[in-house]
């Protein structure tokens, strides 16, 4: 994969970088994919059922508004994601399980981990654009993330 620094070298603003500091956690460091997205507040039933179904090498981009309260996305979801073929998930919130996950052949960002299980009653939004730390996130955009950050196509 081209490094994205590489990346934004050649494309320059027909790509938006994420300014926003997440932290790498999945054992992939480099990965890119058509963007799935969900929107969701502390409940995860809606990520867990995405990540069941075929990922095709997508990467599920996770609006979970930025909190730290209780975790998106733990070791068993992340084992459902690689069973399923998806490249990697970049969450605006927490995950849990982070050194299970860190040994899991998938991408994972986010902006933190709490051992907190989220609620499960599947609220939410699936596929629509989302928007975070200013960058706009829209389903089948193509996302590039590595040590570096991340990059969307705008």
């Amino acid at each position: 994969m081209t490094a994205t620094a590489d990346l934004y070298d050649e494309h320059g603003e027909a790509l938006a970088s994420l300014s926003l500091q997440l932290r790498d956690f999945g054992g992939v460091r480099a990965f890119s994919g058509p963007v799935r997205t969900v929107r969701c507040h502390e409940d995860n039933g809606l990520v867990k059922a995405v990540m069941q179904t075929p990922g095709e090498g997508a990467v599920l981009v996770v609006d979970g508004g930025g909190s730290l309260r209780s975790a998106l996305m733990g070791d068993l979801i992340a084992a459902a994601a690689v069973e399923n073929g998806w490249a990697g998930a970049i969450i605006h919130g927490a995950i849990r399980d982070s050194a299970a996950i860190g040994r899991l052949p998938l991408g994972v960002k986010a902006l933190g981990t709490n051992p907190r299980k989220s609620a499960k009653t599947g609220a939410g939004v699936l596929d629509e654009a989302v928007e975070i730390g200013g960058v706009v996130f829209r389903p089948g955009a193509t996302v590039h993330a590595d040590e570096d950050g991340v990059l969307v196509e705008r």
